[in-house]
């Protein structure tokens, strides 16, 4: 997709809401508080028959020091720099103030076209914030509403007057009623995306692909906060694409990253610490730590970035154990190694704790590394291409069958009440974790000790380590059920 627009201005104008908008999904948290993006996020957009790429910015704010807000600037010019056009907003209720002003001389000097668009503009409060936009130098504003989906042909008009026929169709002519055509109507467009989002998660949990490792590898990079989560994507995509710092919770929204290693497609999901949930009080945490969430279910490998100084607490077992649960690939990255003196022996003491702490998963890869320095990632990255085959691992029936057959023999189930357990069959059901169905003559008598033992003979037999293994009891269908005896 040739064409990219950058959303650019001051916080709370507007600016993730329109982004929603024009990507038809609700990607970026949106929220009444002043700075909630921090991040630059991008993604496929539409108005009509126009396509695009559109980055979501951080507001700009006045910081000319090391402080946060430097940073968060500093991502919003790494948008601007990468941008063909520039999508200006303003609040159209709130009028041009001095900041916009100030901001509307530093864009005139990157050269690109410039879009003025003046958001909040439904009713008549926004009319003298419209009409002072003028004021600018921008030329003719774009009024829209971004919450309620109006203006956008005009947007779309303006769009393709700044760039070009050549660079916003540049695959021919387009038709005058194609031109006009907008996305007025946004309820059909939500519902059908979340369809999409509900049909990504269950594709994830399908079972009719084999392993292909042409496809796009989902990785959910999740931890708690000041981790090293973001510094560890930026290294591994070798630049700052992630806003990063020693401040913790820097992060708010789940950002998508895409990147090649070794030929491989890898798509990293950058998440918001995640506290422990009687902490998390506050409306805009609790919605970054939800979109946090959702990236873990569309997610295939999850990385759980722990602080080696102080590995394994509380709230590391509970996000490891929300993983396990969901059925994603789990990799445990020790991070901040650079910093832990007499490794050795620390590592044995790390290892001997995933053992003990998380049962859940027998063979769980440890992976001690730096995400300021870069050692250790490649063996990251190896570990997670490994678990990603063997969570999509299928055994066909007959091996095993043959294998309960062994097991039944060399360790059947045990009698209660004077009445022995049968087990007649097992065989996969499904991948994405490994999941068995066994029929079982009374599957509510059966000890949970006897299936967690054929859970650990199955790992051991077939090589399962490292991912969720599910195994369900199942009871058979009895044929003469309902039939009345003859005599």
């Amino acid at each position: 997709m040739s064409l990219k627009l950058a959303i650019v201005g001051r916080p709370n104008v507007g600016k993730s809401t329109l982004f929603n908008r024009l990507v038809g999904k609700r990607l970026a948290l949106v929220d009444d508080t002043p700075g909630v993006t921090r991040d630059r996020r991008a993604a496929e957009g539409s108005i009509g028959p126009l396509n695009f790429e559109v980055i979501d910015t951080a507001g700009l704010e006045e910081a000319n020091d090391e402080s946060l807000e430097a940073r968060m600037r500093a991502q919003t010019d790494m948008a601007v720099q990468e941008a063909d056009a520039i999508l200006f907003m303003i609040d159209a209720r709130a009028g041009v103030t001095p900041a916009d002003k100030a901001f509307a001389n530093m864009l005139r000097r990157s050269n690109k076209p410039i879009i003025l668009v003046a958001n909040k503009v439904e009713g008549k409060a926004g009319e003298p914030g419209f009409y002072d936009a003028y004021g600018i130098g921008f030329g003719e504003p774009v009024p829209i509403s971004a919450e309620h989906g109006e203006g956008l042909a005009d947007l779309y008009d303006a769009i393709v007057a700044a760039v070009g026929e050549g660079v916003a169709h540049p695959d021919g002519e387009v038709s005058e009623k194609s031109r006009r055509k907008s996305r007025g109507s946004r309820k059909k467009s939500e519902a059908a995306s979340q369809l999409q989002d509900k049909e990504a998660v269950e594709d994830a949990d399908s079972d009719d692909e084999e392993y292909d490792p042409a496809q796009p590898l989902k990785i959910a990079i999740v931890g708690r906060p000041n981790a090293g989560k973001s510094t560890l994507i930026n290294q591994l995509i070798g630049q700052d694409r992630l806003l990063t710092g020693p401040e913790a919770g820097i992060t708010r929204d789940s950002i998508s990253v895409d990147w090649q290693w070794q030929d491989r497609t890898i798509r990293l999901f950058d998440t918001a610490g995640m506290r422990k949930k009687a902490r998390v009080q506050e409306k805009l945490e609790k919605l970054s730590v939800a979109d946090g969430l959702r990236a873990i279910q569309y997610a295939e490998v999850v990385i759980i970035v722990i602080d080696a100084q102080s590995p394994f607490e509380k709230q590391d077992l509970q996000i490891a154990d929300l993983v396990i649960r969901e059925g994603r690939a789990p990799v445990i990255a020790l991070n901040k190694w650079d910093m832990v003196d007499d490794r050795q022996k620390a590592l044995d003491d790390l290892y001997e704790k995933a053992e003990r702490l998380l049962p859940q998963i027998k063979g769980l890869k440890v992976v001690p590394l730096s995400g300021l320095t870069g050692e250790g990632t490649n063996r990251l990255m190896q570990a997670v291409l490994d678990v990603h085959k063997k969570w999509n691992v299928r055994i066909p029936t007959a091996k095993l069958n043959r294998w309960l057959d062994n097991v039944i023999y060399h360790h059947p189930p045990p009698a209660v009440a004077g009445r022995r357990i049968k087990i007649k069959y097992i065989t996969q059901v499904k991948s994405r974790p490994p999941t068995f169905v066994a029929a079982c003559s009374r599957p509510e008598a059966l000890p949970a000790a006897y299936t967690r033992y054929m859970i650990n003979d199955l790992r051991e037999s077939f090589d399962l380590w490292a991912t969720p293994v599910r195994l369900h009891m199942r009871k058979g269908d009895n044929p003469y059920a309902g039939k009345a005896r003859k005599r």
